[in-house]
């Protein structure tokens, strides 16, 4: 089976469903995450998670030094730019694995191996979750200095980068190097990328990972899970019986229902990473998150 590991930087304060995180790491143990951080390293930290302690300053300059460009950002959300260069910026890192991903980490993983095993991963040099862009929230590529490098085949790729402000390069201007035409009809758009060296051998397939988002449900309607329920390393909800999922991007819980992050409220158990063993099973709902009986 291909090595995985993805790269994340994140900078200022830990999000309070980092434990959640954390735990759908740890059930996916022959996966990788190397996070890229100055927060305080949470306690029992899975095997597969490493935390790799460095400034926001000295990241910047880290990006800088090996893309070579100016890179001086107005805040962290700059670093949602850089996603499709991290492969090239810490190849170091990546020796010994098959591929690479970028991602956030305002998400919880289902059994991520056995979703890309029934997609058969290694026929493909990229494969994104959305089915029109390259999804920011969870995309892998193949490592090779190919793919470690195609960002650079974006127009004004140093100058999109070493912009201050945030310019959503990694699902703009990256996924329209892979997909041209996006919002033609499917029938017209694979017919208008056949051509497109990128394009053939990536795979784009929606995965209904973030609901309530623009995208309707895989039934064509907008009425989304009410409740995700994570048991085991398994991702289920309360509409789709006992069809699992790779992950749960909650972003639109994140920012519509979430928005003081009301630890008190919505982390009412636990507040650090519980291993495994001893939390089987939590549910998320607009409320938050929960333990429940495993």
């Amino acid at each position: 089976m291909p090595r995985l590991i993805f790269l994340i930087p994140y900078f200022g304060v830990w999000p309070f469903w980092m434990p959640f995180f954390l735990r759908s790491c740890a059930a996916n143990p022959d996966i990788d995450w190397r996070i890229f951080t100055d927060c305080p390293i949470p306690e029992n930290v899975p095997d597969n998670v490493y935390f790799q302690t460095i400034s926001f300053a000295d990241y910047c300059h880290l990006v800088a030094e090996r893309l070579e460009i100016v890179f001086q950002p107005d805040n962290y959300r700059k670093l949602c730019d850089l996603k499709p260069a991290l492969g090239y910026i810490h190849a170091d890192i990546l020796v010994n694995y098959d591929y690479w991903g970028f991602g956030d980490i305002d998400l919880v993983y289902g059994d991520l191996r056995e979703f890309l095993t029934k997609i058969d991963l290694p026929r493909y040099a990229l494969f994104s979750t959305h089915a029109r862009r390259v999804s920011g929230h969870l995309c892998l590529m193949r490592n090779t200095p190919e793919m470690r490098m195609a960002f650079m085949s974006c127009k004004d790729w140093r100058k999109k980068l070493a912009h201050p402000e945030h310019l959503t390069f990694d699902e703009g201007a990256f996924s329209r190097l892979f997909i041209r035409h996006k919002n033609w009809p499917e029938p017209l758009r694979k017919l208008a990328n056949k051509w497109n060296p990128w394009w053939r051998r990536s795979l784009f397939m929606e995965t209904w990972s973030t609901p309530g988002a623009r995208i309707p449900w895989h039934d064509g309607g907008r009425n989304f899970p009410d409740c995700w329920i994570w048991r085991q390393g398994r991702l289920y909800n309360d509409r789709d019986g006992d069809r699992s999922f790779p992950y749960f991007h909650f972003a639109a819980w994140k920012y519509n229902c979430w928005p003081a992050y009301d630890t008190a409220q919505l982390l009412p158990i636990h507040t650090a990473f519980t291993p495994l063993e001893h939390g089987n099973a939590f549910c998320i709902t607009a409320s938050g998150f929960r333990e429940i009986p495993a």
